[in-house]
């Protein structure tokens, strides 16, 4: 089962782009994570949020992999642990579908993003960076497989 990161936004610092590649580089090999950086919409010529988020809309679900269950990311989400994320995890292994995370650009995601998401989750209900939420993501995601793999790196 592969496991996609479609982030809007491009150029993070250093340090985010060094933590995101650490956490995806020691996924196992049957939970790869790929990350999709998508060109963010320029707000110029007095484009609204609305417009702005319409057109990251598009170019967010031209990028959606095929037949992959889409888990947008929203402070209005769920608010899982991480062993719900695992048992989650683990489920979505069950049906065989790939499952791709979604972080929106700067005014967030187009209403029609999260109302095809299989999944509205939250990473925490203050407002993050969102390289820092690649970061995040991708260490809870590892975090759950480990769980899932009887790691010791998860402790309760």
């Amino acid at each position: 089962m592969k496991l996609s990161l479609l982030a809007v936004g491009q150029k993070q610092p250093g340090w985010m782009e060094e933590g995101y590649k650490e956490y995806a580089k020691r996924m196992p090999r049957e939970w790869p994570l790929q990350l999709i950086e998508l060109k963010p919409e320029k707000r110029v010529g007095g484009k609204t949020a609305e417009q702005v988020m319409a057109a990251e809309k598009v170019r967010i679900l031209d990028a959606l992999p095929k037949s992959a269950r889409l888990v947008a990311m929203d402070e209005r989400g769920a608010r899982w642990t991480t062993m719900d994320l695992a048992k989650q995890m683990e489920a979505w292994q069950q049906d065989g579908r790939d499952v791709a995370f979604v972080i929106g650009g700067a005014d967030g995601l187009d209403p029609e993003v999260k109302q095809r998401a299989d999944q509205l989750l939250a990473l925490s209900p203050m407002t993050l960076p969102h390289g820092l939420a690649r970061v995040m993501l991708a260490e809870q995601l590892y975090r759950a497989v480990s769980i899932l793999n009887n790691h010791p790196y998860h402790r309760e």
